[in-house]
């Protein structure tokens, strides 16, 4: 009984709260829309795609195009995206928009946009062959439809080895009323994987082995961290193109995941987490509180993925054994074995998945070998990473004020969370605010007030030497 009393009495006090609430809207009509506004996402190094209201439609031109991009300065990659960006430009609507995109295809081969988990007519799905013929290259096509969704979703080309060469952008769609708890920030990410062999800056769409891991289009170091002043309430939206589902681990804090690719998780089914998997073609939507200040990592807890540039052992290598062969065919490559077992001789390394090795011979090799001289007395020592080129990414003002040798180990699908007190915050947001609008510093370069970069902390000892490359 007392129960029942308790209940009908919260629904007592709801019902007063409701009240004042629209009391307090009469009084001012403007009070509800002021608080009821949806925060852009930041999305870091990549744009927004504009749009122009047409007869009350948004309308967005789309492009499909070769881009010339970089994960990290110097590292040259021609990858297919849209409008010039890899990954492809923010989209940003709000749930009931209606929404015309302009496609256009400037790929030398066929393709089609699918958007993906939007409930809208198949006719304007992307799924070529059932909902529309595929868009050739030179050629158009109109997307429009009415979005009753709201949440994390995504676009990306349907041809999978397209997908491969980085063809995704973010469509965020927001919700009538904003979500509750509110949040101060709110963020995206995109993950992809890449294989790009040595020399080569095409990536390679047949392999199953990936060597760069990106958020962004950008790998470690090169990431733009997330700036977040202490106590704020944070989102970040993760969304997964690649061959590889990511366990997203963030350093610091605990956070409640509160959206899927489908749309908004009930509070009833949020608990604290660290580490979440995002899934092929999932997005995952996390929340935190700031309560720690610290430069806090977030990334990607597959040990190869916080790696750049790795590549399987081929042919020869330093070691007395005999030699082995380099590379090997297609099936081999993808662990479709044709003669002998996978730990056959007759198998050596490959740029594949890694089945077809000569077990052995592998454990017999190392970096740290000198051409015919003795192994090392632990053996694979030494195969980590540790490079630090801080003066390379000086010339980003998030990166302001960092400790020194903050990039010996931020490689691969790795970025930061900042979360800095009142001042160094709002300093930060200053530089920022002076860097806007101007191309940015070449790498290398310091940007404006870094004179005194490493400031915030010093370590009490040197920071060991950077490996060679």
């Amino acid at each position: 009984m007392n129960h029942r009393r308790g209940f009908f009495a919260r629904i007592a006090s709801l019902g007063a709260a409701f009240s004042a609430g629209s009391s307090a809207q009469q009084a001012d009509p403007h009070a509800h829309h002021k608080h009821a506004a949806n925060l852009p996402v930041e999305t870091p190094d990549l744009p927004k795609l504009p749009h122009k209201l047409v007869d009350g439609v948004k309308e967005f031109h789309l492009i499909a195009e070769v881009v010339r991009t970089e994960f990290l300065p110097g590292r040259v990659v021609d990858a297919w995206g849209f409008n010039g960006s890899v990954p492809g430009p923010t989209i940003e609507v709000n749930e009931g928009d209606r929404v015309r995109v302009i496609f256009e295809n400037k790929l030398p081969e066929m393709t089609a946009v699918h958007w993906h988990g939007f409930e809208v007519p198949m006719e304007m799905d992307g799924s070529v062959g059932l909902g529309q013929d595929p868009v050739p290259p030179s050629g158009k096509f109109i997307y429009e439809f009415t979005l009753n969704q709201h949440g994390t979703f995504f676009y990306h080309s349907h041809f999978a080895m397209q997908e491969m060469m980085g063809m995704i952008g973010l469509f965020i769609m927001h919700p009538k009323q904003p979500y509750t708890p509110r949040v101060d920030k709110d963020f995206g990410l995109i993950l992809q994987g890449w294989a790009l062999l040595p020399n080569n800056t095409v990536p390679n769409t047949l392999s199953m082995e990936f060597n760069w891991l990106t958020f962004n289009g950008k790998a470690g170091p090169d990431c733009t961290p997330l700036i977040v002043k202490q106590g704020e309430r944070v989102r970040i939206r993760l969304v997964n193109l690649s061959m590889d589902h990511h366990p997203i681990h963030m350093h610091g804090m605990q956070f409640v995941m509160t959206g899927t690719e489908g749309g908004r998780v009930p509070e009833a089914l949020w608990y604290p987490q660290n580490t979440i998997i995002v899934g092929v073609a999932q997005a995952r939507t996390i929340e935190f509180e700031a309560k720690y200040t610290g430069d806090w990592m977030l990334h990607c807890h597959l040990p190869h993925h916080m790696m750049n540039q790795m590549v399987s052992m081929v042919g020869p290598v330093h070691h007395g054994a005999h030699g082995m062969q380099a590379g090997g065919s297609m099936p081999e490559g993808m662990g479709m074995l044709r003669k002998g077992g996978a730990l056959s001789e007759e198998l050596g390394p490959t740029l594949g998945r890694g089945t077809g090795l000569a077990a052995d011979a592998e454990r017999a090799t190392s970096h740290a070998h000198q051409h015919g001289g003795e192994p090392p007395a632990v053996p694979g020592y030494p195969q980590d990473m540790w490079m630090v080129e801080d003066e390379k990414y000086a010339y980003k003002a998030e990166n302001f004020g960092l400790r020194k040798g903050w990039t010996g180990a931020m490689m691969g699908m790795m970025t930061l969370v900042r979360v800095l007190p009142p001042d160094k915050y709002e300093h930060i947001m200053k530089l920022r605010a002076e860097q806007a609008g101007k191309p940015r510093p070449k790498p290398g370069a310091p940007a404006t007030g870094h004179e005194h970069h490493h400031h915030m902390q010093q370590p009490a000892t040197p920071a060991p030497k950077a490996k060679q490359p």
